[in-house]
C-alpha cells in the first residue's frame, strides 16, 4: 500500500511539474510572437530580402553580392494595388484616386511591370481603379496573366459593381480569387448624396454575391465611412450578404486628389472635394462599435490607412498617399522595383496591423464570414 501511495505521489508531482514548465514555455512563446500570428511572422521574412538581384534587371538573381558592394536591405512588395485606370462611371465625392488622366498602359508594359513585381516578391495583386469593368477584356487578360503565367497566390478585384456581369465571371472567374465591391450605404438617398446612386445597388450586390458563391470566388465588401453614413446601422443586411471580409475605411483626404475647392469642382467635374464628407475619429469609432461584433468586420482609420498600401498607378509608378502632398515614384519600367520603392514610404507595420495578410486565395479555408451559418455551404 505504501508503494502505491509513493508511486501516486510521484506521478502527481511529475504532472504538476510538467504543467508548470508547459505554462512557462507558453508564456515565453506568447511574448516571443508578440501577439502576432505565425503567418504574420512568416510574411515579415518575405517582406525583407538582402539580395535584390534581378529586381531591376541589372544583377542576376543567383549572383551573390561581394563584400565591397553596397547592398541595402530590399523591401519585398508582397501585396500591390494596381490602379491601371482612373476612368470611372461614378462621381463619389470623396474619391481619393480621381480621373486626373485618361492614360492606360499598353498590354506589353503592363505585363512587363507585373513580371518585375513578381520577381521582386509580389504574391498578391489587387486590381483597382477607376472602374476596371469599363475595360472588361483588358481586365480579363491581366487576371489570367497574373494567375496562370505569373502563378500569383492571389488575384483580386475592387469594383463599384455596376458593370460586373455573370457572363464575365463565368468566363474569367477562374482567374480571380477575391472580388470586392464598394458599397457605402443600403439607402439610395445616401448613395445619391455620395455620388454612387444607381437605383439598384442592393439588388446588384446580391446578384454578385450569388455569382461569386456559385463560382467559388471569395466575396468582399468595401465601405467608406463618411458624414452621410456614419450613423447607418447595416449589420442585418451585411449578415445577409455574408461577405468573407468587410473593410470599412474612415474617409481620407489626400492632397492633390480630393482637396479641390468648390469653385474648382464646379469648373472641372473630374475634381473632388472631400471636406464635406470628413468625419471625426469619434464618429468613426461610433460606427465601428455598432458593427464590431461581425466576424468579417475590418475597420481602417486614417492613421492605419496612411502609407500602408502599396499603390501602383496607371504609369506603373508607386504612389504614397500618406500625410501631406501625394508622392509619385519613378516608373518601375524605367528604374526597377527596388529603386522606385525607395522613393516612397510604405509602412509595413501598419500593413500587418490592418490585416494586410489574410486568407486571400480560393484554395485557402475561409473563416469569419458575417452571416450566422450562411457561409457553411460556401465551397471556396
Amino acid at each position: 500500500m505504501g508503494f502505491f501511495t509513493a508511486l501516486l505521489s510521484t506521478t502527481i508531482g511529475q504532472l504538476v511539474t510538467a504543467l508548470v514548465i508547459g505554462g512557462i514555455a507558453l508564456l515565453l512563446t506568447s511574448r516571443f510572437w508578440g501577439g502576432r500570428r505565425p503567418d504574420d511572422i512568416a510574411i515579415r521574412g518575405r517582406l525583407q530580402d538582402t539580395t535584390a538581384g534581378s529586381i531591376d534587371g541589372s544583377t542576376p538573381a543567383n549572383k551573390h553580392p561581394q563584400p565591397d558592394e553596397d547592398v541595402e536591405s530590399f523591401t519585398k512588395p508582397v501585396s500591390v494595388n494596381y490602379h491601371f485606370t482612373r476612368k470611372c462611371n461614378k462621381v463619389c465625392g470623396f474619391c481619393f484616386h480621381t480621373e486626373k488622366t485618361s492614360h492606360v498602359a499598353s498590354e506589353d508594359d503592363m505585363k512587363r511591370g507585373l513580371k518585375l513585381l513578381k520577381d521582386a516578391g509580389m504574391i498578391k495583386v489587387n486590381f483597382a481603379g477607376g472602374e476596371l469593368f469599363l475595360y472588361p477584356s483588358k481586365l480579363a487578360m491581366l487576371c489570367e496573366y497574373c494567375k496562370v503565367d505569373l502563378g500569383l497566390e492571389s488575384v483580386s478585384i475592387i469594383s463599384n459593381g455596376t458593370k460586373i456581369t455573370e457572363k464575365w465571371l463565368q468566363n474569367h472567374g477562374k482567374y480571380v480569387d477575391v472580388l470586392g465591391v464598394s458599397c457605402d450605404s443600403f439607402d439610395e438617398d445616401t448613395n445619391i448624396q455620395i455620388g454612387r446612386g444607381t437605383g439598384e445597388n442592393v439588388t446588384q450586390l446580391f446578384r454578385i454575391r450569388g455569382w461569386c458563391r456559385n463560382l467559388g470566388i471569395k466575396f468582399k465588401l468595401n465601405t467608406v465611412v463618411c458624414s452621410f453614413n456614419w450613423e447607418d446601422r447595416t449589420a442585418e443586411t451585411i449578415e445577409q450578404l455574408d461577405p468573407f471580409r468587410w473593410k470599412c475605411f474612415q474617409v481620407l483626404e489626400v492632397q492633390d486628389e480630393n482637396d479641390a475647392s468648390t469653385t474648382d469642382t464646379d469648373l472641372d467635374k473630374r475634381k473632388r472635394n472631400a471636406k464635406r464628407f470628413v468625419i471625426t475619429d469619434e464618429q468613426f469609432q461610433s460606427f465601428c462599435q455598432q458593427h464590431q461584433h461581425l466576424p468579417c468586420f475590418v475597420p481602417e482609420s486614417n492613421e492605419l490607412m496612411a502609407s500602408s498600401y502599396l499603390i501602383l498607378d496607371e504609369y506603373l509608378c508607386f504612389l504614397d498617399k500618406g500625410h501631406g502632398r501625394e508622392k509619385q515614384s519613378s516608373s518601375i519600367l524605367k528604374v526597377g522595383v527596388a529603386a522606385a520603392l525607395k522613393e516612397v514610404h510604405w509602412d509595413q507595420e501598419a500593413f500587418l496591423s490592418r490585416g494586410g495578410v489574410y486568407d486571400w486565395s480560393k484554395d485557402m479555408a475561409s473563416t469569419g464570414a458575417c452571416g450566422e451559418g450562411l457561409g457553411k455551404d460556401l465551397a471556396w
